[in-house]
């Protein structure tokens, strides 16, 4: 696959690298620095940095619906004028995620076209996958985080200080489910539909196929009966599971081949998928077009490159899911009852 050995480029198939015995396995992510509001510690043996308006950089690609959880975060958190934003361009090309024009990555470093090349200031002698999201440190020059769970949860709290922004998307009653929720979604559905994408046989297409629809099945007839994953509270399950729905019926069920049924085919899941795409800034972090380009021209899944016209969408259309309880998001000033 496309990669730093060394800190030296190296092109090749996208998904080699993470093929073993004929399926898909995702190489894990390897800078997990965290963010505080003041810089103390709590992250166990991790080293800390200081929450600062405009020292920390997000490099996302709206193709990659891991990047997109943290660009909503960022969004619903208000911090569009504190962290900066740079997205890469839907092709993943032999050059990796690249950016139409250089961007600034502070004084350290400066301008940057190619992403590999956070990676490299960071570690020079770095080997392994490059990938978005990166939260960056404009003045240190270098990664701080590139696991995009852990960058949500930054963003969920290190710059409430500033920001004045209380919503918690991940509130201590409710991270017990939550975490099952997530662990779930992101085995069978999140990562997979890259499974079933990249599977180079048929026996773990089938199970990684049917793990997804069998997952869908499962949050098809929960969300008949809660609003959201963990109840009346919109969390960060729900976010994570809406980055793969918004892709789904666009590329995964065509480029990844995951065909059973379309999330239009679930009358629950569609309206729950409308619902978040319209909750106040979220549509704004979602390009249809970029994630049709980026899965489609991907070589390895689609050797064509042959972008199709469809599916039409229509993730504005009216939803019914004010029937349920439970219509907002917990904030840590008011009580467990309040909603945002």
């Amino acid at each position: 696959m496309p990669g730093l050995v060394n800190g030296q480029w190296v092109k090749g198939d996208i998904a080699d690298g993470e093929i073993k015995g004929g399926a898909f396995r995702r190489e894990p992510t390897r800078f997990r620095d965290w963010i505080t509001p003041d810089g103390e510690p709590g992250r166990g043996d991790r080293p800390v940095w200081p929450a600062a308006p405009g020292r920390y950089q997000l490099f996302v690609a709206y193709v990659c619906p891991w990047a997109s959880r943290t660009l909503i975060l960022r969004k619903l958190k208000g911090l569009e004028a504190l962290i900066p934003v740079s997205a890469a361009d839907p092709v993943l090309g032999d050059e990796g995620w690249t950016y139409a024009r250089p961007q600034d990555a502070g004084p350290a470093l400066g301008p940057v076209e190619r992403h590999y090349q956070l990676y490299t200031a960071t570690d020079p002698d770095y080997t392994g996958k490059v990938s978005v999201p990166v939260l960056w440190d404009r003045d240190q020059g270098r990664i701080v985080n590139n696991e995009s769970a852990d960058i949500v949860r930054i963003l969920n709290t290190a710059f409430d200080h500033l920001t004045g922004n209380d919503l918690d998307f991940y509130p201590g009653p409710l991270r017990e489910t939550i975490d099952a929720w997530n662990a779930l979604i992101y085995d069978k559905v999140n990562n997979g539909v890259y499974r079933a994408g990249f599977a180079r046989d048929q026996a773990h297409y089938d199970a990684a196929v049917t793990d997804v629809f069998d997952t869908l099945d499962r949050l098809e007839a929960h969300l008949a009966e809660h609003r959201y994953l963990a109840g009346d509270y919109l969390t960060e399950a729900d976010w994570r599971l809406f980055v793969t729905l918004v892709r789904f019926d666009a590329a995964y069920h065509g480029a990844f081949k995951c065909n059973l049924r379309r999330i239009e085919d679930y009358p629950n899941l569609s309206g729950y998928l409308r619902e978040l795409y319209q909750w106040p800034g979220v549509r704004e972090t979602v390009n249809l077009e970029h994630i049709k380009v980026g899965y489609y021209t991907n070589p390895a899944i689609n050797p064509t490159l042959i972008v199709p016209k469809g599916p039409a969408l229509d993730l504005d259309r009216g939803h019914d899911r004010d029937r349920l309880a439970g219509s907002g998001v917990w904030r840590r000033s008011a009580s467990a009852a309040a909603k945002a």
